[in-house]
């Protein structure tokens, strides 16, 4: 069940790998995230000396959050993946012209994870040519509903 998907990176890259990783979260990002006040339109990853990091996503804090600690809404969070899925992450981002974005985030049991994918950037006529397959795709539908 998707949290919270990332659409516009489907209509602005083209996906080839999905790989699922693992969130450092504090306790009210949880509790935020459970209540669906997350959003990853603008968010990207980036590798930063030992880890990928997620930046750009915004979890809005619960009202009922702890007065002890200020939340920070679009702090970096740290992606938890094994040591191989990193060493082909770098090595298709840096030699292969490669991007890492998220793509949604997901409960899997009972843990919130991410799928982020390795995408390559659309052009603009690619990405003209998706909306007018999809278009398409929605008319073709429509007219074998109107048919029966």
């Amino acid at each position: 069940m998707a949290i919270a998907n990332n659409k516009k990176a489907f209509h602005d890259f083209f996906i080839e790998d999905r790989i699922e990783a693992g969130l450092v979260l504090e306790g009210w990002e949880v509790k935020a995230i459970r209540a669906a006040r997350v959003q990853l339109k603008e968010s990207y990853i980036y590798w930063k000396k030992d880890a990928f990091y997620l930046v750009g996503c915004h979890i809005t804090a619960l009202p009922t959050a702890s007065t002890h600690i200020k939340p920070d809404a679009v702090r970096p969070r740290k992606l938890l993946l094994n040591q191989s899925e990193i060493n082909k992450l770098i090595g298709k981002t840096e030699r292969a012209g490669y991007t890492i974005v998220p793509l949604d985030l997901h409960f899997s049991r009972g843990k919130i994870k991410m799928e982020i994918g390795l995408a390559k950037g659309k052009k603009q006529h690619d990405k003209r040519q998706s909306m007018k397959e999809a278009d398409w795709k929605r008319e073709k539908q429509r007219l074998i509903k109107h048919t029966r």
